[in-house]
């Protein structure tokens, strides 16, 4: 190819034209929050009714008695190859901090970052057109965008949402003696990174584009009419970063039982062979102090409960009682629900994670 000549969509490695990827370029967690604790503390508004404080998935304004906005946004760099299927995911992603809410998205806007100059056109259309398909799945409605021209391409959404006021989920509501679900499996990190090691075969690329590309909108819809105390989507600070945010918001202690947690096929074996994410890595850093991890656990097993994940599931806690009846409808629905853990008063703030049958 001659200098300066744009990249057809046949030639094009998205994953190539960037060193993170999807959800593994976020910010760290523990260096996130040392810059918003920098930050002086405004006046608040009587009608935010989640901000920044509980580092939850979006925010929610309320409008009047009836109604509120919940709002958020994600972008991110190609996590997958193929620009159809990174729009899907990237959509998808942004999408789900809404239903985390127990809101329904109704409005998108389009955030890109496009060399223009080195990839074809059609790369760009390709992107945009896999990410139009999953706003039209999500019922929501695209209002517009904002482009530049970038080397690295990035793409997401900015989303808004509504919900009723009196409905609004939060990460910090979690009650002991509830439950905990989640709604997709780990490991998509591990798996992502083998994409661009070319490590992966075809059918297993697809099968974990596929889980991301999987609105949350179905586990959202399924949890409505249950007693949900607390819910968060599983993104880049992993499964125990997400559950820790929420321990420590809700003032209760999490028991995560790691033999029931989801993996996708081939995380932990490219694991012990080194495929893990610096994201991954980081969240591990952040965490460890909080978690007291079964002493049986390996360094591995450890890595994957903390592997950033892109377009991850929910973690729903619900009443303890109900917990198995929800998790049945949700596997009615199509969901790959698996019960994981639990709510408990002891250690607040901190999680324990169980290795097999000890306490």
């Amino acid at each position: 190819m001659e200098q300066g000549q744009a990249q057809g969509r046949d030639a094009v490695k998205l994953t190539s034209l960037s060193s993170k990827g999807g959800c593994g370029c976020k910010i760290g967690p523990g260096e996130l929050s040392g810059i918003l604790s920098s930050l002086p503390k405004t006046e608040r508004d009587p009608n935010l009714l989640v901000g920044t404080e509980t580092s939850d998935d979006a925010g929610v304004y309320k409008l009047t008695d009836e109604l509120a906005l919940v709002q958020t946004v994600d972008f991110f760099t190609p996590i997958v190859d193929d620009p159809y299927a990174f729009g899907q995911v990237a959509a998808a992603n942004a999408l789900s901090d809404v239903y985390a809410m127990g809101g329904k998205p109704t409005t998108v806007l389009n955030l890109v970052a496009f060399p223009i100059g080195r990839l074809d056109r059609s790369v760009l259309a390709d992107i945009l057109r896999g990410a139009g398909d999953k706003v039209r799945e999500a019922g929501a409605t695209l209002v517009g965008g904002h482009s530049i021209d970038d080397n690295e391409p990035k793409f997401g959404l900015a989303v808004t949402g509504t919900i009723h006021p009196d409905r609004v989920l939060t990460n910090a509501g979690a009650k002991p003696g509830d439950r905990l679900i989640l709604t997709k499996p780990i490991g998509v990190g591990i798996l992502t990174t083998a994409i661009k090691r070319d490590k992966l075969s075809p059918e297993e690329i697809e099968r974990v584009t596929a889980v991301m590309a999987t609105l949350n909108r179905r586990a959202a819809e399924t949890m409505e009419g249950y007693p949900v105390h607390a819910c968060t989507d599983v993104t880049g600070f992993g499964l125990l970063g997400h559950a820790l945010e929420m321990a420590k918001g809700s003032g209760a202690g999490i028991v995560i039982d790691q033999p029931q947690v989801p993996v996708l096929p081939r995380a932990k074996e490219l694991a012990d062979e080194g495929v893990i994410p610096g994201g991954t890595k980081n969240n591990y850093r952040h965490v460890e102090s909080s978690i007291d991890f079964a002493p049986t656990l390996s360094e591995t097993e450890r890595y994957v409960l903390c592997d950033a994940v892109t377009s991850g599931g929910l973690l729903i806690a619900v009443e303890g009682d109900q917990a198995e009846a929800l998790h049945a409808a949700l596997r009615e629905a199509g969901v790959e629900a698996a019960l994981i853990g639990a709510v408990t008063d002891a250690h607040p703030g901190r999680i324990v994670v169980r290795h097999g049958k000890e306490a």
